[in-house]
């Protein structure tokens, strides 16, 4: 064979051999490998105390039920039953804590990030109801009339 072929053949596998050998030095020996028996997994096992010490962040409803029952009892059969509170309020790390650290988002982009109209056709989001932002009343947010924990509940019927 001419050089035109052997020259970039030569490259490729110096290049190759270059990233073996840098992965040898850079991935730790513990990578991937534990009782579940394949090469490459999600995490070692070395760093398993560090994560373990970082702190909690999302905490699921179950938390916020203890304190929040009457949220929980109009969300529970609604079409929001299944979205976790975290979804929208952010993570619960320091709520219990500080009330003040969980946010309370009114805003009209907050309820478009699920309910903007999507032209998923054949997709679950697709098939969901939506809005259009921008004929549906784009001057008044959201919460003025839809109650968020129970959207079938009119507004008006919890403010009373």
């Amino acid at each position: 064979m001419k050089n035109h072929v052997w020259r970039p053949l030569y490259i490729a596998i110096t290049l190759v051999l270059i990233g073996v050998v840098v992965r040898f030095f850079i991935v730790p020996a513990d990578f991937g490998v534990h009782e579940r028996g394949y090469m490459y997994g999600w995490h070692r096992k070395s760093n398993e105390l560090e994560w373990a010490s970082l702190p909690v962040k999302y905490r699921t409803e179950k938390v916020c039920i203890d304190c929040h029952r009457d949220k929980y009892a109009d969300i529970k059969d609604s079409p929001h039953a299944n979205i976790s509170c975290e979804n929208c309020h952010g993570p619960n790390y320091d709520h219990p804590k500080n009330p003040k650290a969980l946010e309370i988002n009114r805003s009209r982009s907050l309820c478009l990030r699920c309910h903007a109209k999507l032209l998923y056709k054949g997709t679950l989001r697709g098939s969901m109801k939506g809005v259009n932002p921008e004929s549906h009343y784009p001057q008044a947010e959201c919460m003025m009339c839809h109650y968020p924990h129970n959207p079938k509940r009119p507004m008006q019927e919890v403010k009373q």
